[in-house]
């Protein structure tokens, strides 16, 4: 269960030279590759691209390696955000919604946000039918859930992110 007031410290930011940079980036454009390739690549030894990844996965900075879907191939060809508004802020009700938001079926994304909204569900159904019945089986079945607004997603693409050069 997620604990939103015992969060640990995020830890400063780690000290990371061009190599550091240039695996993260070899990483994040192919997860897949084999310490010889990301090696090659970098230009570094086999031995000291393996260290550096140990202790780029120690210290955090590598939190997971994940394989990006084709939600149409999985027949979820419908994405959307479901932006959901709550009635009360009470610790407990925010913590426990949280929770749950976080086990609808077809979420990929939750997050709680500030402004007029508390979250935010990047959603993928099967259908609009599926879409409007998650939102009723899912969402709104709260009494915590003041209200809901869905935006029908037509269609993603990758950011720059954080390792991208300017």
């Amino acid at each position: 269960m997620s604990d939103l007031s015992s969060k640990k410290p995020q830890p400063a930011p780690a000290a990371l030279d061009g190599t550091d940079l240039a695996i993260l980036a070899a990483l994040v454009d192919d997860g897949r590759l084999t310490n010889a390739a990301l090696a090659a690549r970098v230009g570094v030894a086999e031995s000291t691209c393996a260290y550096r990844v140990r202790a780029l996965r120690r210290s955090g900075v590598i939190a997971g390696v994940h394989a990006r879907l084709d939600l149409g191939a999985l027949g979820h060809p419908i994405q959307a955000i479901v932006k959901v508004r709550l009635g009360s802020h009470n610790r407990e009700h925010v913590r426990s919604l949280y929770d749950k938001l976080v086990a609808v079926p077809g979420a990929l994304t939750v997050l709680h946000v500030g402004g007029d909204d508390d979250f935010l569900l990047h959603v993928a159904v099967e259908s609009p039918q599926k879409l409007r019945d998650l939102i009723l089986e899912h969402i709104t079945i709260y009494p915590v859930v003041q209200r809901t607004e869905t935006q029908l997603v037509f269609e993603v693409r990758e950011g720059r992110g954080v390792l991208r050069p300017r």
